[in-house]
């Protein structure tokens, strides 16, 4: 962990007289870059992903109690709340999708000096991905 000298009110410059000194982690946001931020978001979309497929199982598990209690459970996952909850699961499918490739051109070795750009490249394709997802279900969710 590196150290950095600081300045409090009234004190004089960074490392001048008076100045206090203190622990800066390379993982504080402070220093986090646009690779840490997609780490992140692959990680947490991930294992969103993760949850979703265990979930699902129990969901479709569901039909072999019978025609009725299947109906019942998709009856259920068709309301607003749920619908909304599924543009959420195309999102994080989105983004771990196109993030995926972008890391899978990293390691080929292409696009490796415009990573930042390349990332956000993949974040605006997501967002309108997610958009137009939204814009189909909007009328479920507004009737």
């Amino acid at each position: 962990m590196e150290t950095r000298a600081c300045a409090g009110p009234g004190e004089l410059g960074a490392g001048g007289a008076g100045a206090r000194v203190r622990r800066v982690s390379p993982l504080h946001p402070a220093n986090a870059g646009v690779g840490m931020y997609a780490f992140l978001l692959h990680r947490i979309t991930g294992l969103a992903l993760v949850f979703y497929v265990l979930l699902h199982i129990p969901v479709i598990s569901s039909a072999m109690l019978g025609a009725a209690s299947f109906d019942g459970v998709m009856a259920l996952l068709h309301t607003k709340f749920w619908v909304v909850l599924d543009v959420g699961l195309l999102a994080a499918v989105i983004f771990h999708g196109l993030n995926g490739l972008r890391l899978l051109l990293f390691d080929l070795g292409l696009l490796v000096k415009q990573q930042k750009l390349v990332f956000w490249i993949i974040f605006a394709l997501s967002a309108a991905g997610v958009a137009f997802c939204f814009w189909i279900v909007l009328p479920v969710i507004t009737a």
